[in-house]
């Protein structure tokens, strides 16, 4: 088994866990060591059997780990990621259930949750997360530190750029894109491609506004 530590401590983390435990139940994989978090609230705190560590930082203290980042914010993810050790390696977590079609190609440490279906021909970047009953249909391509939320769903050519962030049962028509660091809000409908920077809700989806360029 490879040992795993888990980066959040939070509800994700737990729910990552979760999925892990799923995993080994199927074929032992992983062995979890521990949580890391920077949120002071976690310091000591024992989850579900499991330690919180320390701070992130104390990564580098860890040799023959792999990691996993269980974090929903694509910009926070992607800070992550550039203060670990390069050489570091990053656990992909594809939950039993999950449906996989023929030609998909998924990421290093990327989080594919309960119940989410994807098709055929699709790419999914590094780090991303697939949360709980998500679809994804062919032809799409999911760039890196991207999120989607429960019940997300995305119909085929479709491009997703990097760290994009789409909230619980939003829905993505096919042959649309959506720019790096977008938010989509809960429930929305993209039915036209949306600009990089923006937060876009509504049916359709609109941008209501737009944010400093990353």
């Amino acid at each position: 088994m490879k040992n795993l530590i888990i980066i959040g401590a939070g509800g994700f983390g737990r729910e990552v866990l979760w999925l892990i435990n799923d995993i080994n139940r199927s074929q032992d994989e992983w062995e979890v060591v521990g949580f890391l978090d920077d949120d002071d609230f976690f310091e000591g705190k024992i989850i579900e059997g499991y330690h919180v560590l320390g701070r992130i930082e104390k990564a580098i203290d860890f040799q023959n780990t792999y990691f996993v980042l269980a974090i929903g914010n694509p910009s926070v993810k992607e800070k992550i990621i550039q203060k670990l050790p390069n050489d570091a390696q990053y656990a992909t977590l594809i939950h039993p259930s999950v449906l996989i079609g023929e030609r998909i190609k998924v990421g290093e440490g990327s989080v594919l949750c309960a119940y989410s279906v994807l098709t055929v021909d699709i790419e999914i970047g590094d780090h991303v997360i697939l949360n709980l009953c998500c679809t994804v249909g062919h032809d799409t391509r999911i760039d890196d530190f991207t999120s989607f939320m429960p019940s997300v769903n995305i119909s085929g050519e479709v491009i997703i750029e990097k760290a994009v962030y789409v909230g619980t049962g939003a829905k993505i028509i096919n042959q649309l894109s959506i720019g790096a660091y977008t938010v989509v809000g809960a429930g929305a409908v993209v039915s036209k491609s949306l600009p990089p920077n923006c937060t876009a809700v509504g049916i359709p989806a609109k941008p209501i506004k737009f944010h400093d360029e990353r």
